[in-house]
């Protein structure tokens, strides 16, 4: 007899487009960092919906605003004057020295905003033909069409090309290279200070501190995507904060909603003179639902300091895997990130021990077939990230000496 994942595998292969790589699970139910498949298996989850869920699954203060909210008004669109886009509004911008926020449903959407943004106001407000957008090699800003030019992985633009123009990519950390490539058609410079599915790899601060003097210096504007690495995850409310610099815009998304789908653009007020009424739009973006659950994703984040408990449980969990890497040097090639951002790149077979991870009722990502990346709840306990550590050690111990 069928087990109930197997049901539900054979029913999806028939009715949906295949486009995922599934894990072996399909998830029924979650509770702060542990979920469960439905044959009842029980997970730690150190993945939360891609650093989706910080507050973890089935939040009661969450569930308590979607329940009153969708009892009031869920969508009316953007025509109208929304007072839960402005609640959420303000507690964004007073994160940073941000001025304006644009609220959509992705981030992949807020990094379209940031990309069309950035070229209208060259040529509406500075009256230059300035286009092009800089990013580095190694980056991932979305799968539309301008986000994935930005992006520039050959392996996810096969077979959906042409892409538009006025995108070019230069190796990262390299400012020489940076600054070669910059024109007087240039627009802005995209980066994520810490690369996420590029395999959770921080960016020199020093270097990430010239991009920004590089770009006052030639008159453009210096953008950070942090779709996944804002919103507390990495031990400051936003990982720009650990560089020193200020960014003209930033995108986020991801954590924003705590598994709604919503993205936002923040930006300053000099910038955001590029858009204008009916310049740019969207339908559902920071509609009464979402807007009303991400203002209070963004008060439990401040009120209960989850980047100082991201900082902590980071340099916790780092320090436990640094001890784990001496008992298996060869096992282990890195350990690195922020936070609960974190990567460990492995020496052994890097598959088998996800796929021997999972098998133990314990959920990461893979990246590149070498880093378990590591996007946990931000409200995960210590008990948790030992049991990981300890299952994990476990695996490497046994697969080290093969």
């Amino acid at each position: 007899m069928a087990t109930q994942f197997e049901q539900i595998k054979a029913e999806e292969e028939a009715l949906l487009c295949r486009s995922y790589s599934r894990y072996p699970l399909a998830l029924v139910r979650g509770e702060g960092a542990r979920v469960w498949d439905a044959d009842g298996k029980e997970y730690i989850d150190l993945l939360a919906g891609i650093a989706v869920t910080a507050l973890g699954h089935a939040n009661e203060e969450i569930a308590c605003v979607m329940e009153k909210q969708a009892r009031t008004l869920l969508h009316v669109s953007n025509l109208f004057y929304q007072r839960a886009q402005l609640a959420l509004a303000k507690q964004l911008l007073e994160t940073a020295h941000f001025d304006k926020a644009f609220f959509c449903n992705s981030g992949a959407e807020a990094n379209e905003a940031a990309i069309k943004l950035a070229r209208r106001y060259m040529r509406k407000v500075k009256s230059r033909e300035a286009f092009d957008i800089i990013t580095l090699e190694g980056c991932f800003h979305g799968r539309t069409y301008g986000a994935l030019a930005a992006t520039g992985r050959a392996n996810l633009q096969e077979g959906f090309q042409p892409f538009p123009e006025g995108f070019s990519q230069v190796p990262a950390s390299n400012i020489g290279a940076l600054e070669a490539a910059i024109t007087s058609q240039t627009a802005a410079v995209l980066l994520e200070v810490v690369q996420g599915e590029g395999g959770i790899v921080p960016l020199p601060v020093t270097y990430v501190q010239q991009v920004e003097a590089l770009c006052r210096t030639k008159g453009i504007l210096f953008i950070v995507d942090e779709v996944q690495a804002g919103l507390c995850r990495t031990g400051k409310f936003w990982a720009f904060q650990h560089y020193g610099v200020q960014p003209d815009i930033l995108t986020t998304a991801k954590a924003l909603a705590n598994g709604l789908p919503m993205g936002a653009m923040l930006t300053t007020d000099e910038v955001s003179q590029g858009f204008e009424a009916g310049s740019h739009a969207t339908t559902f973006g920071g509609g009464e639902l979402v807007a009303a659950v991400a203002a209070r994703v963004i008060e439990i984040m401040r009120r209960d300091r989850l980047d100082e408990r991201a900082a902590a449980s980071g340099a916790y969990l780092k320090e436990r895997l640094a001890r784990l890497q001496e008992e298996v040097p060869n096992a282990i090639r890195e350990v690195r990130g922020l936070g609960l951002m974190l990567g460990i790149e492995l020496a052994v077979d890097a598959p088998a021990v996800w796929k021997e991870l999972l098998a133990r009722g314990v959920i990461c990502n893979l990246s590149h077939n070498v880093t378990l990346r590591l996007l946990p709840p931000l409200t995960i306990e210590k008990t948790d990230l030992d049991r990981f550590v300890d299952i994990l050690g476990d695996i490497l111990k046994k697969t080290s000496v093969k």
